[in-house]
């Protein structure tokens, strides 16, 4: 399998990078840095302390001053200017977390999660909902996809990053927590959810499929990826050889919606069906890659077709390019979402963390998925009647793909 030195820490998705959510957990994925050296240099700690320095003296000002002494608080003060110091890098995956936040998100990518149950991403200057969980505390209370999150327990939430979003919604089962979100219609709405513990199956192979015609598809197997957790290698290769052994001629992996998760599973459900070739490698700022490589043997070499839209990110995203790239997969759908960064945890001294953007994912093509994304060899436009009738002409074009014997990759590796 695909071997790679990184150091994963659960926050929730990409995504956006994406990024995933069962508010109840965010995926990211952090590397040591390229240096190996975690320490700060000498000229960076001393630059770090004038402005400490500065820091300190502005907030003793207006403890002594500010007309207002109640709402002069050292620990709000200090958390509003690092979270402003991080809005000043305008970069949606370097975030300030503090330590109730923090404590709240270390846990194991693990498929359970305690929350409402849905992933986010963030639009524009909104954090918007983009899939409720079937079941989950998020759907039976009535959140829909694209619902825009206006406020959490009455603080504002435009602005906020898919992190921020995820620490302040995440808790434990029982606890309660209000959403006001504005809907697609444009109507605004307050919801009160009581969290609960959520289990999410991130592979299933036993999901109905239907041809255009209506008929059962059972030639082809269809497997749904939610997201990339600790289990889903395993459950991964559980399906394929479900469906194998009842004889399909063809393989559809469903990746739409899917926010990402963790990379080592990542790349190593890549592996699964490649024999060599790159997957994945990553270049930090001063140039310097490093990549994951498959190596021999596959759990199947049947035909395969992705079915990606704009809710694929991050670990999605390196699944289709690498399988796309290297002659494996013809992916089909919509551009996806473009979350290619690489994020590094750094643990504090008062408890709390900072995640920081340090490398770029880039497909074996060397291209760049951040703000890109993962082109398809086959676009395909959803139409107001599609949506309408719900017409999943993406699952349609993938059968006839896979049953004319087209599916073979326009972008193979160069």
């Amino acid at each position: 399998m695909a071997r790679w030195r990184v150091l994963v820490y659960v926050l929730v998705s990409t995504v956006i990078g994406a990024l995933l959510v069962a508010i109840g957990a965010l995926g990211h994925v952090a590397y040591q840095s390229a240096s190996g050296d975690d320490e700060p240099t000498r000229a960076a700690q001393q630059d770090a302390s004038k402005s400490a320095a500065l820091l300190g003296e502005v907030i003793g000002i207006l403890k002594q001053d500010f007309v207002e002494a109640d709402r002069v608080k050292s620990d709000e003060l200090l958390t509003g200017a690092l979270e402003g110091v991080f809005k000043q890098l305008n970069d949606p995956h370097s975030t300030y977390i503090t330590p109730e936040d923090y404590a709240l998100s270390r846990g194991d990518f693990s498929g359970t999660f305690q929350g409402i149950g849905a992933t986010v991403q963030v639009v524009g200057d909104y954090v918007v909902i983009q899939r409720p969980l079937p079941g989950a505390p998020a759907e039976k209370a009535g959140l829909k996809a694209g619902d825009q999150l206006l406020a959490v327990d009455g603080e504002d939430a435009v602005g906020w990053s898919v992190q921020k979003a995820v620490t302040r919604i995440r808790g434990p089962r029982g606890s309660a927590i209000e959403l006001k979100v504005r809907h697609t219609d444009g109507k605004q709405e307050s919801y009160k959810i009581v969290r609960d513990e959520v289990l999410v199956a991130s592979v299933d192979g036993s999901l109905p499929l239907k041809d255009a015609s209506g008929s059962d598809v059972t030639d082809l197997a269809y497997i749904r990826i939610r997201m990339f957790t600790a289990r889903s290698p395993k459950e991964l290769q559980e399906a394929v050889q479900e469906a194998t052994g009842r004889g399909v001629k063809g393989i559809i992996l469903d990746l739409r919606q899917n926010p990402g998760g963790l990379l080592n599973e990542t790349t190593q459900m890549a592996d699964f069906f490649l024999d060599r070739g790159t997957i994945v490698s990553q270049v930090d700022r001063d140039g310097k890659r490093q990549s994951a490589t498959a190596t021999a043997g596959q759990i199947s070499n049947l035909p395969i077709v992705i079915m990606q839209d704009e809710g694929s990110a991050s670990g999605s995203e390196v699944l289709a390019a690498a399988l796309q790239q290297n002659g494996r997969a013809v992916v089909i759908g919509t551009r996806s979402f473009g979350k290619g960064t690489v994020n590094h945890m750094r643990e504090l001294s008062n408890g709390g963390a900072v995640y920081v953007s340090i490398a770029r994912w880039l497909t074996p093509n060397g291209d760049q998925i951040e703000g890109r994304g993962v082109t398809p060899d086959y676009p395909i436009e959803l139409t107001p009647a599609d949506i309408e009738g719900r017409r999943d002409v993406t699952a349609y074009r993938a059968i006839e793909l896979l049953r004319s014997g087209q599916a073979t990759p326009k972008t193979a590796a160069r």
